[in-house]
């Protein structure tokens, strides 16, 4: 969607930046000096949060079943010259009747308007947010589109997220290339030529679909702004995919850069780092973590750490999730 699409539809009105470290509490929103402009139009209060630059505005939607905002709003918020700006926009609501486990449910739509199953950044960002709110739980079970999340809130600052087992058969990524892998796994499959490219994919859901090609020089062998949208759109991946460029630096270190499905390129991807590190090892790229051992994955707004146990196959994120101003945006 351009700027011109995004006509302003909205007035960003008061934020308050700074650095927190820890955060301090949120101040009550509704209090502010502004308070008499809110009668008309309508007004929405925000907090701005990001995950190694991956950046998100958060709405606290407790008490309420349906975001307050629709996908169409949610992206002119996202909109970095006519609104906020942001990565995607993310709702704390409360979890579905049918859910017995949860505390809370999260939503996201993306600056395009779309909406992901999950995101890994934006649920350590999710999870910073509840605690700054005032929730005293060391985790939080989380209702998602990709199922139940359980981040856990750490002493040092950051953020260690369960983020399940990852998905491995193809066509549930879902994938239509032939699978060519154990458990019916898609593992550096060639492709078809892409602007003038031969592509061997590596297929991993991590709730959502992501498509991991390693490289040998992430600046030379890629054009990331012509290759990252013609895999993204790739007919092989019917929900569309996320796509992870990947250059091994050494066994326990992975360089990445991402384009989002939906947000295009991001500073950082949080199921991407996760879905790489499993196709790494499945590859035989390195070699599998140990219990308690982290493989580091250098994304451009920083490092994620991922653990994938072999004890019980399920996939640890640990990283952080910083706030970084809060305030009311006008939407007209």
């Amino acid at each position: 969607m351009t700027p011109h699409a995004l006509a302003p539809a909205l007035l960003l009105l008061a934020a308050s930046a700074g650095a927190w470290s820890p955060s301090p509490p949120l101040r009550p929103f509704g209090r502010s000096s502004l308070s008499s402009m809110r009668a008309s139009p309508r007004t929405i209060d925000f907090c701005k949060y990001e995950g190694l630059g991956n950046d998100f505005i958060l709405v606290d939607d407790r008490g309420k079943s349906e975001p307050s905002l629709t996908p169409a709003e949610s992206a002119r918020l996202c909109d970095r010259n006519f609104g906020v700006g942001g990565d995607g926009v993310i709702f704390a609501l409360d979890p579905t009747p049918s859910s017995a486990t949860a505390d809370v449910r999260m939503r996201i739509y993306n600056s395009d308007g779309s909406e992901p199953e999950m995101c890994g950044n934006g649920i350590r960002c999710y999870a910073q947010f509840l605690k700054d709110l005032g929730e005293e739980k060391a985790t939080f079970v989380v209702e998602t589109l990709a199922g139940p999340i359980v981040p856990q809130m750490n002493a040092d600052g950051t953020i260690t997220v369960d983020m399940g087992e990852p998905i491995l058969n193809g066509p549930d990524v879902p994938c239509t290339l032939p699978p060519n892998g154990p458990d019916n796994s898609i593992v550096e499959a060639p492709h078809a030529d892409h602007n003038g490219k031969a592509w061997q994919i590596s297929a991993v859901s991590m709730g959502n679909p992501h498509c991991i090609v390693f490289v040998d020089d992430l600046e030379k062998d890629v054009d990331f702004h012509v290759d990252g949208p013609a895999l993204e759109a790739d007919a092989t991946f019917p929900k569309k995919v996320n796509v992870e460029f990947v250059q091994v630096a050494d066994d326990r270190h992975l360089l990445m850069k991402v384009w989002e499905r939906g947000a295009g390129p991001t500073l950082a991807c949080g199921t991407g780092a996760c879905a790489l590190a499993v196709a790494a090892m499945r590859a035989g790229k390195i070699s599998r973590t140990k219990e308690g051992e982290r493989v580091r994955v250098g994304l451009p707004g920083g490092d994620l750490f991922i653990e994938w146990r072999e004890s019980n196959g399920r996939v640890y994120m640990s990283g952080p999730g910083t706030r970084a101003f809060q305030g009311t945006a006008l939407i007209k």
